[in-house]
């Protein structure tokens, strides 16, 4: 087994890379094994052994910085090793020194122990831990104490080997340390820390100030050594251990300094194998000069290879470890380059090349692998390498690095080391450290990152990191942005295009799923000119971190890229490559921050209406969403309509993307608003687009057709769908076919409706429909013709239903019947539920269709409405259409009633009546029947409630001799209630003949049993019956029992072995008689059970006697009966006393019952019924006292004297307690109650508790035995042996009493003879539970000072006895904590005006009390403030706090005025007291003077949206303020109104670019009082983009023709129209504008305008219609044009104002920004 190596020693503290030299590279092997576990007190009393010729080994350095792993045994035989012949540098970092005699004593102490071997073990576990998880688990730590200097030699002789000992050497580790434990570990503790460990933890020196450190440090060096490493032979399987000089040491003393207190534990990678020496070589300090020599066996097998403080200068041949895992290359003499064998070592994981002369790492690889790299000791300049995507811990301490330029992409390093290099000069080295790291740096330098660098790097722009890899020397923060870009600048600069130059590179703040856009300009020298335009290409580039390589994004080739969910927290690149004509120059590149989360908030970028817009088409709103993170949804689409100089309206129903233009939307603009929402319902903000008006389609008609009956004398009507725009005065025409031509002829025009007459009748007619607009446009005409036109059938009118609408009555339908003479016509009755006709729906047929036109209504029509069907029929038996007629009213019923009521049946007891009736009166509902019983027929009779609802009745018992009657209450349906009538029975009702059902005997067929007669009569009310009981013997004879004629008999002697059986004769109350009916026999007679006949005491029934008993027996031969005594309790409660012939009478027996239980045994063992007898109650023996004895006697102890006493139950018996000077005897004891003078009365009680009186005296007691009954006995008097003691002195109830404000008593309670002397104190608890004895008090009272406010007092009572006893010293509970006089507030004032706006401060008067200044001066901590509302309730004032109001000034709002305002002072002290509270109110709020603050205009900055003031009023409520909009133009203080726009919205146009928006708010109270205006301004209003292109193309063609309308005849009366207008061309060119009438084929263009752009001329507008404008020439020269869309119009104007600009005093170039 290997045993972990440790480095540590002096240069712990000097050399902070100690670790970083490869000590720790053995340890990464040994940290996964396992050695064997031995008895924990066994290795607590391990010894460290080593040889007597080498060097000492400090047996503290045996503790492993390894905290979780298993300690390795240390060998008994240690390689020594010879001395170096040359002086050079270590892997300890020192030099040589010379043997002392001090160390070679402990050499020699330490080898007596040589032949013993300790281990411990803890098992751990071969599983990886990343960092973070390490550095969660929490390692053990033990406190040191100081030990005097005499424990080091002890100290230095034996050495713990416990875990605690060995967290104690890693947690006291310098914090230059990198190694400090394994990856992963199990700790298990077995040993608790031992003495000798405190005793080491005393013994640390420093080792560069002071003579001590120097003598130590000289103890463990060795002159011979150039590696401390001392091992046994690796076959042999020992273990090698290396040990620092003096690690242990420099380590303890750093406890107590104020770096070893930041440092913390820094985690190796753990390497997941046990180390064999198949996988193993170790040739420390061997002088080995090249890896190619034969001896070294290296082999690709090889996972371990330690190869440090050697002579290597070359890597020739490390390319064969291909396994190698750690490589310790540390304190040889390479130089660097040359490190490209180590290519081949992708396994690698830890490199150690600490302590060479290596000047550069860019030759160094790149490793897959590799995880922990130590480049410290060296001579780099910088960190310059290849990247190494695993590693996470860099040491490069003790350079000479002066850069951070080339700094590699390290993705995951974790700890970064650079102590001792000249780049520490530089400031915020850690933020540089962090910004080139990244988020995965947690320590600098041994340390957690400092959050204010962490902070501090956050404020740096995201190029930063890549700036400082390329040389940038960090700034400051707010400078970083300007100077990073002239940074990039600079090495761009020579790659530009000839004549540009580079002005921005920047990429706004990325958020998911969010427009991100980058930003490059490019400005061109004016110096130079190019013929070919500038064009710039784009690329954008994922990467992980900042200095990672970035990945192309496909497709991702615009200004603008939408970054997505999975990229957040990951960094983007912008390249952009400038091309002009054909050549591409080296792109320039932008940055991003880390994309950020989105806040799932989604925004509309884009949003575009689509379709043309004309009546009747389909226009489609489109919306560029940016999701920002939501889950997208479907958003929220609306279309408003906006007519002229009118707010825009909500078109009801058009929720959809796509809408179809109606005619109400003709002339109108539409707004199309959209609203993002996500799926989780967030919503974004709604954007709109407004559209050009729209027109109106061409008239035109389209399903044209006739509708109506064409039938002679029916009106009919042409129709026909009409669009295009609103209906004019459309023309209508009727014609009607000739028979004999075929032709159609007029007969109707200008009305769509026509009457069919005679003449039409067989001839088809013709409709035509001629479409005209509002304008008088006609349309195409669209015609149809009809069907021929028919004769009219027979049609009947006016029909009614006569008769009486109820049931059972006869109706009647008459009509009148017009087309031909009537036939027979047929009708036909329904009936239904609804009170209106829908055709047949719903309709019952009542009856066929019959001639007849009357009807009987039956019962089934009740309820409804009765429908008759009327077909009309002509002689001929053509039928017209029916027609059908409801009655007004449903059909009524009759009321409810019976026409019959009968009763039918037997009349005799059990006989069945049944009662029958005839309901009439709708539908029978549920009908009540009753029954009753009459004495005679004419009473009221009683209700037979058992069949009440029942039809028939089954005659009981009771109804015997009574009339029976059948009452029926009839019941409709809907609950409608008959009067009830009834019928009486036809005669009374008979009993029925007596007669027996069932006779039968009950009982047990044994002597000495009652049996009786259970029979079953039936025939009216029973009589005396008669009964005989009969004998029958074996002989079968049977003989009549004499006397035996009752229902019961029992049992004798004589019917033993007999049966019995009995007869009944039934006889009815009138004597009538039955049939004699005889039972069953029942027997044979057994004889009875054995019985006790009689049972009675024998004995007194008093305590102390003897009682017995006497028994009688029956029930043939007696044998062992049994009695048991049993105590019965006044609860009823017994309890077993005894089995024997007697029991003796005791205490326990007085005042309760005895009870006797005879249970007779026959001798055949049959046990008959037990019975009983109870005594009367114990009485009780007279009173007794037995003895009497006093104990000793103490004062105030209780005196218990020990009695017996006999008698019953004792009572309170009569005790009196004598105190005696002197011992009584004899006859002066028993008659003690008349003694002497020197003997008194001190007691009534049983017991007596001494005072102080009886100290030095005898105690006797009288006592008289007294039963509980009062009955007293003979009196017994007993005497104490011994005086009365005295108790030990004891003061209780020890209190302090307050008698003045600081002024304090303390009291108590003395007691234990006669007090003397008593000491008292006073003590002060402070806050923390710390109780100090007040100096100086020491007597009862006790004056407060300041040392004792904020503290309690308490007062200690030690008693003192006269005799010089001193008792416990007893404190009182604690007084409340002692504070002085507590802050009060004399009054509170409230400056300030009481008028909205104005800032009221409440101000406190202190009192001018001399105490008060002293509390107000020392002890008051802070003053609090609250305002409320003064309400006014019912019966008095309420406040109502006002939340957030809690500091002394208070600012008031508008919900103020009206208010009175109330402010509460409440003063607290340093002792968290509160004062009464104080209290100011002020007069009713008024209102302030109107203002208005934060006045801004919304909108965005181009000439065709909307624009809104919004600002904050303030001034009471807020009136009829006013708002005028104007221009102002750049570089002029005037302003420009704008009549007619005074309200909050206004909308931009084309006569606002170049100006900036100015409104002027003028706030107005509701009274009517004006504030002062304030104004608001906008940017510059710029041309709307698609303008802005259009307009700048025609402006450099200099040359353009619009096509425009004219209206020639501008009668204002007239109504503007498409129909009135002409088409014109306007021409617009650099010199003049013209406009011409195009010619035509008769005529030739005239030119009917022509002007130049010198003043006055002018273009106006017109806002309220938004494609009309004038041209002015000069007074008498100006045209009014109209064109189809705003769009259109502000091209034109535009371009116009652009060729007139020279005029301007605004260059409309400027305002169009368009470059010159």
């Amino acid at each position: 087994m290997e045993d972990t190596v440790v480095q540590s020693g002096k240069e712990m503290q000097e050399n902070p890379q100690d670790v970083e030299n490869g000590a720790t590279a053995e340890h990464a092997e040994n940290v996964k094994k396992v050695t064997k576990s031995v008895n924990p007190g066994v290795a607590g009393a391990s010894k460290v052994s080593g040889p007597t010729n080498s060097r000492k080994i400090d047996s503290k350095s045996s503790s492993v910085l390894n905290s979780g792993f298993a300690r390795s045994t240390i060998s008994s035989s240690l390689r020594t090793s010879n001395s170096v012949p040359e002086t050079r540098r270590n892997s300890t970092g020192g030099l040589p020194e010379k043997l002392s005699v001090s160390t070679t004593k402990q050499q020699n102490t330490t080898s007596t122990v040589a032949g013993k071997k300790a281990t411990t073990s803890f098992a751990s576990e071969p599983v990886r831990r990343s960092l973070p998880e390490l550095r969660r688990s929490s390692l053990p730590s033990v406190a040191t104490k100081p030990t005097s200097r005499s424990t080091l030699s002890e100290t230095r002789k034996s050495v713990p080997v416990s875990p605690a000992s060995r967290s104690l050497s890693t947690s006291t580790a310098s914090d230059s340390s990198v190694l400090k434990t394994a990856r992963k570990s199990t700790i298990k503790p077995a040993l608790s820390v031992s003495p000798s460990l405190k005793k080491v933890a005393s013994s640390s020196v420093d080792s560069t100030r002071s003579t001590a450190s120097i003598k130590t440090a000289s103890k463990i060096s060795s002159p011979s050594a150039r590696s401390p490493t001392v091992s046994s032979s690796l076959r042999a399987g020992s273990l090698s251990l290396s040990l620092d000089r003096s690690s242990n040491l420099s380590g303890r003393r750093r406890l107590a300094t104020p770096e070893s207190r930041d440092s913390r534990f820094v985690v190796l990678p753990q390497v997941e194998i046990k180390a064999g020496d198949n996988v193993r070589l170790d040739l420390r300090g061997h002088r080995v000069r090249s890896l190619k020599d034969s001896g070294l066996n290296l082999s690709p097998n090889l996972e371990f290879v330690y190869l440090r403080d050697n002579l290597l200068s070359t890597l020739e041949g490390v390319h064969i470890l291909m396994r190698v895992k750690v490589l310790d290359l540390s304190f040889n003499e390479f130089k660097g380059p040359g490190f490209e064998p180590l290519e081949n070592c992708k396994a690698l994981q830890q490199l150690y090349l600490a302590g060479n002369q290596i000047t550069s790492l860019a030759s160094l690889p790149q490793l897959p692998n590799l995880e922990f790299l130590s480049v410290a000791q060296n001579k780099l300049k910088s960190l310059s390498m290849a990247s190494q995507p695993r590693l996470q811990v860099l040491a490069a301490s003790k350079n000479k690095i002066s850069t951070l330029k080339g700094f590699p992409y390290l993705p995951v390093l974790e700890h970064l080391r650079v102590e001792e290099n000249p780049i520490l000069k530089m400031s915020h080295l850690e933020a540089a450290s962090i910004l080139l790291v990244g988020s995965t740096l947690k320590k600098f330098n041994d340390r957690d990152l400092s959050r204010d660098e962490v902070a501090l790097a956050k404020c740096y722009p995201a190029q930063t990191a890549l700036c400082i890899r390329q040389g940038f020397e960090l700034c400051r923060p707010e400078h970083a942005a300007d100077k990073t870009f002239r940074f990039l600048f600079d090495q761009w600069k020579n790659n530009f295009p000839p004549g540009y130059l580079l002005k921005e590179a920047s990429i706004d703040k990325p958020f998911e799923e969010d427009t991100c856009h980058c930003h490059f300009v490019f400005i061109q020298e004016s110096t130079l000119s190019t013929d070919s335009e500038l064009v710039l290409k784009y690329q954008w580039f994922l990467g992980e971190k900042m200095l990672s390589n970035f990945t192309a994004i496909p497709d991702a080739t615009g200004e603008v890229y939408w970054p997505k969910h999975g990229e957040i927290g990951k960094i983007l690149k912008v390249e952009c490559t400038p091309v002009v004509g054909e050549i591409e120059y080296p792109p320039v590149f932008a940055i991003s921050s880390p994309v950020s989360r989105g806040s799932g908030i989604p925004k509309v970028v884009t949003l575009e209406v689509h379709g043309e817009l004309v009546e009747g088409n389909v226009i489609k709103g489109e919306a560029e969403v940016a999701w920002c993170g939501g889950m997208p949804g479907k958003g929220v689409a609306s279309w408003l309509r906006r007519r002229w100089n009118s707010s825009p309206v909500v078109i009801v129903g058009a929720e959809d993307e796509e809408y179809q233009l109606t005619i109400d939307d003709i002339d109108s603009s539409l707004v199309f608003m959209y609203t993002p929402v996500t799926e989780e319902g967030a919503k974004g903000e709604p954007q709109y687009k407004y559209t050009d008006f729209v027109k109106a389609a061409p008239p035109s008609i389209s399903n044209v057709q006739i509708i109506g009956d064409m039938v002679e004398g029916n009106a009919i009507k042409g129709v026909g769908n009409y669009f295009g725009g609103r209906e004019g005065p459309s023309k209508f025409k009727w014609l009607r076919e000739n028979k004999d031509t075929g032709d159609f002829v007029l007969v109707s025009a200008g009305t769509a409706e026509y009457v069919l007459t005679k003449e039409d009748v067989g001839r088809r007619l013709a409709f035509v429909y001629i479409p005209i607009n509002f304008e008088g446009q006609e349309g195409e005409s669209v015609s149809t013709v009809s069907g021929t036109v028919k004769q009219a059938p027979p049609k009947v009118s006016n029909v009614k239903i006569i008769g009486d609408l109820k049931e059972s009555s006869k109706i009647t339908i008459t009509g009148i019947v017009t087309g031909g003479t009537e036939g027979s016509s047929r009708v036909q009755w329904f009936k239904t539920k609804a009170s209106t006709l829908d055709g047949e729906i719903g309709l019952e047929a009542m009856s066929t269709s019959k001639v007849a036109k009357a009807f009987r209504i039956p019962l089934g029509a009740v309820g409804y409405y009765v429908v008759a069907k009327y077909t009309p029929m002509t002689p001929d038996g053509e039928s017209g259409e029916p027609a059908y007629v409801i009655s007004e009213r449903p059909v009524e019923t009759l009321p409810p009633s019976l026409n019959f009521l009968s009763i039918t049946g037997d009349y005799s007891e059990d006989g069945l009546l049944t009662a029958s009736y005839g309901y009439i009166g709708g539908h029978e509902g549920r009908s009540m029947y009753n029954w009753y019983l009459h004495e005679i027929e004419s009473d009221a009779g009683i209700l037979i409630r058992e069949v009440t609802g029942l039809l028939q009745y089954r005659v009981t018992k009771d109804a015997i001799g009574k009339f029976i009657s059948f009452q029926c209450t009839p019941v409709r349906d809907d609950g409608t209630v008959g009067e009830p009538r009834s019928c009486m029975g036809q005669e009374r009702i008979r009993p029925g003949s007596p007669r027996l059902l069932s006779l039968q005997i009950v009982g047990e067929a044994m002597e000495g049993t009652i049996l009786h007669v259970e029979k079953n009569y039936w025939g009216g009310e029973e009589g005396q019956s008669v009964f005989r009981w009969f004998q029958t013997g074996s002989d079968g004879m049977q003989h009549e029992i004499k006397d035996a004629i009752n229902s019961s008999y029992m049992l004798s002697v004589d019917d033993i072995g007999v049966y019995i059986s009995v007869s009944c004769e039934p006889v009815r109350r009138d004597w009538a008689r039955g049939p004699i009916v005889l039972s069953e026999q029942i027997g044979p007679i057994i004889p009875g059970p054995p019985t006790c006949q009689s049972l009675e005491f024998l004995g007194s029934m008093m305590e102390g006697q003897r009682l017995s008993f006497i028994a009688s027996y029956s029930g043939g031969e007696r044998g062992d009966c049994v009695h048991e005594w049993f105590r019965v309790k006044k609860n009823g409660m017994k309890e077993k006393l005894s089995t024997d012939e007697f029991v003796d009478l005791t205490l326990d027996d007085v005042g309760k019952n005895v009870e006797l239980v005879f249970t007779p045994i026959r001798k055949d063992g049959m046990k008959g019924n037990p019975r009983s007898i109870i005594s009367d109650l114990i009485s009780p023996a007279d009173p007794v006292g037995l003895d009497l004895v006093v104990p000793d006697c103490y004062e105030n102890q209780e005196a218990v004297p020990q009695k017996k006493y006999f008698g019953g139950q004792e009572g309170l018996g009569e005790y009196t307690w004598y105190r005696a000077k002197t011992k009584l005897h004899g006859s002066a004891l028993m008659d003690i109650a008349s003694s002497s003078e020197d003997v008194l009365m001190c007691g009534k009680t049983l017991t007596y508790t001494p005072s102080l009186e009886d100290v030095g005296a005898y105690l006797a007691l009288h006592w008289l035995p007294t039963r509980v009954d009062g009955r007293y006995g003979k009196p017994l008097v007993a005497i104490s042996n011994s005086q009365v003691s005295p108790a030990p002195p004891v003061v209780s109830n020890v209190h302090v009493e307050k008698l003045d404000l600081g002024i304090y008593s303390g009291e108590g309670e003395y007691f234990g003879g006669y007090e003397g002397s008593s000491l008292f104190s006073w003590y002060r608890e402070t806050n923390e539970g710390k109780i100090i004895l007040i100096k100086g008090a020491n007597s009862k009272t006790y004056e407060a000072s300041d040392s004792d406010y904020n503290c309690c007092l308490l007062f200690g009572y030690t008693p003192v006895r006269s005799d010089s006893v001193v008792g416990e010293l007893r404190l009182s509970e604690p007084t409340d904590i002692v504070l002085p006089e507590l802050p009060r507030i004399d009054m509170l004032a409230v400056t300030g005006k009481a008028v909205e706006g104005e800032v009221l401060t409440a101000v406190e008067v202190i009192p001018k009390s001399e105490t008060q200044q002293c509390v107000w001066n020392k002890y008051k901590k802070d003053v609090r403030y609250q305002w409320f509302y003064l309400l006014d309730a019912g019966d008095g004032k309420s406040l109502e706090s006002l939340p957030g109001q809690q500091s002394c000034s208070y600012k008031v709002r508008f919900e103020d005025i009206g208010q009175c305002l109330r402010c509460e002072c409440i003063v607290s002290d340093v002792f968290g007291r509160l004062s009464e509270p104080g209290y100011a109110e002020t007069d009713p709020i008024l209102p302030g003077f109107p203002r208005i603050d934060k006045l801004e205009i919304e909108g965005r900055g181009y000439h065709t949206n909307l624009y809104a003031v919004r600002g904050n009023y303030t001034g009471g409520k807020e009136g009829k303020s006013k708002i005028q909009w104007l221009r102002s133009m750049v570089g002029s203080p005037d302003l420009i109104s704008i009549p007619g726009e005074t309200g909050r919205m206004y909308e931009a146009n084309v006569d606002d670019v170049g100006y900036r928006l100015v409104a002027i708010y003028t706030p107005i109270r509701e009274d009517g009082t004006e504030g002062k205006p304030v104004s608001a301004s906008t940017e510059l209003i710029a041309v709307e983009p698609d303008v802005h292109k259009e307009v700048k193309q025609k402006l450099d063609l200099g040359s353009v023709k619009f096509e425009v309308l004219c209206d020639k005849d501008r009668n204002p009366k007239k109504v503007p129209g498409e129909g009135c207008l002409e088409r014109r061309i306007l021409e617009v060119n650099r010199k003049r504008v013209k406009v011409v009438k195009p010619g035509s084929k008769t005529s030739f263009p005239t030119t009917e305008l022509r002007g130049s752009y010198a003043p006055p001329f002018h273009v106006e507008t017109f806002r309220n219609d938004q494609r009309r404008f004038r041209i002015v020439v000069d007074n008498e020269n100006e045209v009014d044009l109209l064109v189809h869309s705003r769009h259109l119009r502000d091209v034109i104007v535009l371009v116009i104002r652009g060729l007139a600009q020279r005029f301007n005093s605004t260059s409309l170039n400027s305002l169009l920004k368009i470059e010159t």
